[in-house]
């Protein structure tokens, strides 16, 4: 069976856990950091993040997005969404068709 973790602060994630998801929290981008090559080591299957803590961790994140696992998704934190997950969407979309579609 794979693993599913969810990234993030408290609020945001912890209802997660009801789901059966593996919770992490994390505040600051160090913690994070480590915490998501951790989650990688492991052998997740998939990471979520919250778009809070993954702008500033975007770096770190673009260098899953090469590989074929884990597969790292950003989802909207406590305060809805940022755009940072649609941005990166639209990025990658570019990237597959090699044009901007929108």
């Amino acid at each position: 069976m794979s693993k599913i973790a969810v990234l993030g602060d408290r609020d945001s994630v912890l209802g997660f856990r009801a789901l059966g998801l593996d919770v992490i929290f994390a505040d600051q981008k160090e913690e994070a950091v480590r915490e998501l090559h951790r989650l990688a080591r492991e052998e997740y299957a998939i990471i979520y993040i919250t778009e809070d803590l993954a702008r500033t961790m975007m770096a770190e994140i673009e260098h899953y997005q090469h590989a074929p696992s884990p597969a790292v998704i950003l989802i909207p934190g406590r305060g809805g969404s940022l755009g940072v997950a649609q941005r990166a969407l639209k990025s990658a979309v570019e990237r597959a068709v090699g044009a901007d579609i929108s």
